[in-house]
């Protein structure tokens, strides 16, 4: 299958040096570009591509409110390219919220070198995409309140405790993994849960710089505490860690406690953060006590971890392919034979609490 490719940048340099990128590969095809949505309208109407490649930073119509259109009518996959800035890593998750499937990091400087040095990743992800089942985003609220989600945890099976009291045990860690799709699916599962859920380690997919700030948009409307892990963090009740894009993630058990190690390193299935690197650490350090989810996400990072997991006496679960932007990272772990549990993303959140409250 080739990929039908359009790109939508105001850039003249990054169309030229995408086009030359693009034309290397017999399973891409470039169908056309635009310097801004407005043009880019009337061209994908007559000849649809597969997939979109946007810029989200440009004058007059920006690439966020084209692709809130886009989704209200006839979604169509869509790659975010975003500068490194910090307003570009706000609007990119504006963009992953409103339906994007990924989110490619570009600089503002040295910008040919870098589309050259990420071409694999750059292609990897435009053919992935292109497989996506891109959604409106209707099934998660913008606004979440605290009292809704106490109202939404007696709904699952237990109610958030009051106090500093826990009836359940301390020391049973979830660590999940995702990618994409993972941004939307995260914020799912993380807002159905109360305030004294167990602690989870997350590596989501997502490059560096747009971990801390996605971490601090999920804290604002979760009942658990949600930040970017750094090296030496505890996990414990209450807390989500995220692994900082550019990072490998570990969990580490120390004195009863679980903490996470936060360290450079190789990629690992191209990844960094990787999920296998975290799965494999949870299976070392906590054995059976820990839960394992893996999410939707392109390739089959994760997999082998959890393979790890569920051989060690692992509660392990992947996310069903009917509820998954991209069935890939869910699928080469059921393959492997690694998996307990088949479920759809609404019932992940259940799912975390009823492991939590076994003895």
């Amino acid at each position: 299958m080739v990929v039908k490719v359009f790109v939508v940048d105001d850039s003249a340099v990054v169309r030229q040096a995408l086009a030359h990128m693009l034309a290397d590969n017999p399973e891409i095809e470039l169908i056309g570009s635009a310097p801004n949505p407005l043009l880019a309208m009337e061209a994908i109407r007559k000849n649809p591509p597969d997939v979109l490649l946007l810029d989200i930073e440009m004058p007059g119509m920006d690439g966020l409110t084209f692709l809130r259109q886009i989704m209200a009518g006839t979604p169509i996959p869509t790659v975010i390219c975003s500068t490194l800035s910090t307003e570009g890593s706000r609007v990119a998750l504006d963009a992953l919220a409103a339906g994007a499937v990924a989110v490619l990091a570009k600089p503002k400087l040295g910008l040919k070198q870098h589309l050259d040095d990420s071409r694999h990743e750059m292609i990897q992800t435009l053919k992935s995409a292109a497989r996506a089942r891109p959604r409106v985003r209707s099934a998660i609220t913008s606004v979440v309140t605290r009292s809704a989600l106490a109202s939404a945890a007696v709904q699952i099976g237990r109610a958030p405790a009051l106090g500093g009291v826990h009836s359940f045990a301390m020391n049973k860690p979830v660590v999940i993994g995702s990618s994409t799709g993972g941004t939307q699916a995260l914020e799912l599962v993380l807002t159905s849960l109360p305030a004294d859920a167990p602690g989870i380690a997350i590596t989501q997919h997502m490059p560096e710089k747009f971990t801390a700030m996605y971490a601090q948009r999920l804290d604002g409307i979760c009942a658990m505490s949600v930040r970017e892990a750094r090296d030496g963090d505890r996990l414990e009740r209450g807390v989500a860690l995220i692994a900082p894009g550019g990072r490998h993630m570990q969990l580490k058990k120390m004195n009863g406690q679980y903490y996470v190690k936060v360290l450079d390193g190789p990629p690992v299935n191209r990844h960094k953060p990787s999920v296998d690197v975290l799965f494999k650490s949870a299976a070392e350090c906590a054995g059976r006590d820990v839960l394992g989810i893996i999410m939707t996400g392109m390739g089959d990072d994760g997999a082998r971890g959890m393979k790890v997991l569920h051989d060690g006496g692992a509660r392990t679960i992947a996310q069903n392919e009917e509820t998954c932007v991209v069935f890939g990272m869910p699928k080469e772990a059921i393959k492997l034979q690694a998996v307990d549990d088949i479920l759809p993303l609404e019932s992940l959140a259940r799912a975390i609490l009823q492991f939590d409250s076994r003895a």
